[in-house]
């Protein structure tokens, strides 16, 4: 696998296009490539923008904002935890770095945006197979530091199922699955990196585990890629705290 990073110009309230900054950044991709773009730069382009204010007024956007939240006293740290989108994620997602000034909140119809994203790429290109990746990073429990998630996809399917097939040894596998999805922006986050690098978008190559396919993921592919609570491996630590409903 082959992760090339892309430079773009500061994206900031002037911008307010998406698939013109891609246009003008992404001058090459190949059959069988997927291209990685920073939630952000999305959310930035539609506007989904508040100004830094008071942490109270922010505190107010966060439970808005998400479907569900642990206030920051039920932590020693002054975070939120959020359930939002069904992805675990601090502050439901709401990012001060590279805001210049502004929370950036995370993007909305981001699914349609996608496809539209994956259909413009395709057409200038001329290329058949082609996935994409809108990212985001996110923290994980006992452990430091942050690593990529996908929040959408499209041109592939975002987890290889290995239920019924046979290990090395010719046992039956009975649960396991990849995700692919998270491990591709995994790739991505880390060499796009989160600070001062300036390269929000990524194209990834040389992908013989992606199983590309020439359409977009159907409504029941995407709500397969979700657990529902009560049979995720963590439902006991879920279910063990007091979350309060957010607005979303």
């Amino acid at each position: 696998m082959k992760v090339t990073p892309i430079k773009t110009h500061k994206v900031t309230v002037n911008d307010k296009n998406i698939i013109t900054i891609i246009d003008r950044y992404i001058t090459r991709l190949k059959e069988n490539s997927i291209v990685a773009i920073s939630s952000k730069i999305i959310a930035i382009t539609q506007g989904r923008l508040v100004k830094n204010t008071t942490k109270e007024n922010k505190n107010k956007l966060i439970e808005q904002e998400a479907d569900f939240f642990l206030a920051p006293t039920s932590s020693r740290h002054p975070f939120y935890i959020t359930i939002k989108g069904n992805a675990l994620l601090a502050s439901s997602g709401i990012d001060e770095s590279n805001g210049n000034g502004y929370l950036i909140l995370l993007p909305v119809n981001l699914q349609e945006i996608t496809n539209q994203i994956r259909e413009f790429l395709k057409n200038k290109f001329k290329i058949r197979n082609l996935g994409i990746i809108v990212t985001d990073s996110k923290t994980s429990p006992l452990r430091f530091g942050v690593t990529g998630l996908t929040l959408t996809h499209s041109g592939f399917i975002g987890v290889n199922d290995y239920i019924g097939k046979k290990d090395l040894f010719g046992k039956i596998l009975k649960s396991t699955r990849v995700n692919v999805m998270d491990g591709l922006a995994a790739a991505a986050v880390v060499v796009t990196g989160e600070s001062r690098e300036q390269t929000p978008l990524a194209i990834i190559e040389d992908l013989p585990f992606v199983k590309f396919q020439d359409r977009v993921p159907s409504k029941e592919e995407l709500n397969n890629l979700q657990i529902d609570l009560e049979d995720d491996l963590y439902a006991s630590f879920l279910r063990s705290v007091k979350w309060q409903k957010g607005k979303k």
